[in-house]
């Protein structure tokens, strides 16, 4: 941990740096993920899917930043390089072979499901260690995940 005035006890800090880069690995995978999607998906719904995988890929992005920024304030080390996403993400493979719509839907929905369950947890552990602050950065989080997978399981209702 880098020095701080940050007045949470380093012991603290260090415990919320090391939830943050496991989010952090989320976010950097579920990012390349609706990438792949983004790029491959085919079928009738092609441009809506398209835009949409697009959009969730801002979101997600944008949202590793905050996460990666909270954990720099906090005098530790934004870990984002390939190896270290590939170490810590929780988010299961993404199939490459997957072309239909539907089948990109289920997959990312299923993702994206996953790292909102994993965030909502760290919301409670980071309150516990007195951080109130990336609790409410992960409600944030929280909110805006369980919106866009919304957006991705309407594809999947109704038919």
């Amino acid at each position: 941990m880098h020095s701080t005035k940050n007045d949470l006890p380093e012991s603290k800090r260090s415990q919320v740096a090391v939830i943050l880069n496991d989010r952090l690995a989320d976010a950097i995978h579920l990012g390349l993920q609706t990438k792949q999607a983004h790029w491959n998906v085919k079928g009738p719904n092609f441009i809506a899917l398209h835009e949409l995988f697009d959009a969730i890929y801002a979101i997600v992005q944008g949202q590793g930043d905050e996460i990666a920024e909270r954990i720099t304030a906090f005098g530790g080390v934004a870990e984002g390089t390939l190896a270290a996403v590939e170490a810590r993400s929780h988010l299961p493979a993404y199939p490459i072979d997957v072309v239909h719509g539907r089948d990109h839907v289920a997959a990312l929905s299923s993702s994206l499901a996953l790292f909102g369950k994993a965030v909502r947890a760290d919301i409670d552990r980071t309150a516990a260690l007195g951080d109130a602050g990336t609790a409410d950065l992960l409600t944030g989080v929280s909110r805006e995940i369980d919106k866009q997978l919304w957006f991705l399981e309407a594809h999947l209702q109704g038919e």
